[in-house]
């Protein structure tokens, strides 16, 4: 008897030993996507997950607060990288399980701090481009353009057809998305450093580089290629209803149309980067389970955890290795356009303070008023944070 209670207590020790407790941002429908990932890992390793769900906005206040009691919320946190980049010595170094080799270029570049790794990029929502109705297209005998000159043939055609408002619809909200679209023209036309660059202050809104990206952006507004400015959700019923022929929007479109296997997408052709909205996490330092924390992180950044977690929709790898036939088939057309493009950040969010939303003004100007290009730009750098 003395001889199954010891075996008994070593095994429960086991067990409790093997369970960690991840913190993530999600719940509902977003909640049970990522699940099938959990029970993925747990049939792996046998390594139990509990899941917690906390805002970022309250880890914020809570996270300090269980530092300086030395207490841990969880093991692995789900969180934003601006918290992580003052908080480095409170997580754990992941250079030898989260591997940039492993990433699309530029996808930890957030968690990664002299040269170290202290989290790691899971799944993403990302901003590919111009999306169109298959059926439209198939009307109209349309295919998506291979050049800067097929694009303007397809919007002036476009701008011919009856009945059609405009060629592009524009959403716009407090500002976005066409801020959205702009950040594409200027990735696209100044290239992936471009948008690294004007993040960090390295160069001025009234570059000729910034300038050359602007005048495409210009010269379709004057052609009146664009609408005007009118709420995305209401312009996105509208487009789907037939009312204009693309629409610039993230990825996170696939849910809120009827047919998403009617969408198609197509990125501005010769862009080379794409704005991501990465899901980050980071592994404190406070944790008793740092090495099973560790394991599920790795299968996080892997092929292997991604694949199951695209399978479930709405979400796209930030890994390589993922088999396009994973993704289901309207997410499969936005992977196609991320082969060999770099992820870089969301530009206005990343300068944040008081510059987005004179960003977000200064765009509504343009977009009826893009003769005033040298006004906007020159506003945009006085406003820029020094």
């Amino acid at each position: 008897m003395r001889k199954l209670l010891v075996l008994m207590v070593i095994l429960l020790t086991v067990l409790t030993f093997a369970k960690i407790t991840v913190i993530v941002p999600w719940s509902g429908a977003e909640l049970d996507k990522f699940l099938p990932v959990i029970s993925a890992f747990q049939e792996k390793t046998g390594i139990e997950v509990e899941y917690k769900t906390y805002r970022a906005e309250d880890l914020a206040n809570i996270l300090p607060a269980q530092f300086a009691a030395k207490k841990a919320p969880g093991d692995v946190i789900f969180m934003w990288t601006s918290f992580l980049a003052k908080n480095t010595a409170n997580v754990v170094e992941l250079s030898d399980v989260v591997l940039p080799s492993n990433y699309l270029s530029g996808a930890l570049d957030n968690v990664t701090f002299n040269g170290k790794i202290y989290g790691f990029a899971y799944t993403a929502k990302v901003k590919p481009g111009f999306w169109y109705r298959k059926s439209f297209f198939e009307k109209y005998g349309l295919t998506p353009p291979k050049t800067w000159d097929e694009f303007v043939l397809l919007l002036k055609y476009l701008k011919q057809i009856p009945g059609l408002k405009a060629p592009i619809a524009s959403g716009d909200g407090v500002g976005w998305p066409l801020s959205d679209i702009t950040e594409h023209f200027l990735i696209t036309f100044g290239g992936p450093e471009l948008q690294k660059d004007l993040i960090e202050g390295n160069i001025s809104w009234k570059s000729y580089t910034v300038r050359k990206a602007m005048d495409k952006l210009t010269f379709l507004l004057k052609q009146g290629f664009f609408s005007e400015p009118i709420e995305w959700t209401t312009v996105l019923k509208q487009w789907w209803n037939g009312e204009y022929g693309l629409y610039f929007m993230g990825s996170w479109i696939t849910g809120m149309v009827d047919d998403p296997n009617d969408l198609g997408v197509f990125s501005l052709p010769g862009n080379q980067g794409m704005v991501f909205g990465i899901d980050y996490a980071f592994v404190l330092k406070l944790s008793k389970k740092i090495q099973e924390a560790k394991k599920f992180v790795a299968f996080l950044a892997s092929a292997e955890g991604q694949t199951v977690q695209v399978a479930q929709g709405g979400h796209i790898a930030t890994v390589l290795g993922v088999p396009e036939m994973a993704y289901p088939t309207v997410d499969r057309e936005v992977a196609k356009l991320l082969i060999g493009v770099q992820s870089l950040n969301d530009l206005d969010d990343s300068i944040g303070g008081l510059w987005q939303p004179a960003f977000w003004d200064q765009l509504k100007l343009l977009w009826v008023r893009p003769e005033r290009l040298d006004d906007v730009l020159e506003t945009l750098e006085e406003k820029m944070p020094k």
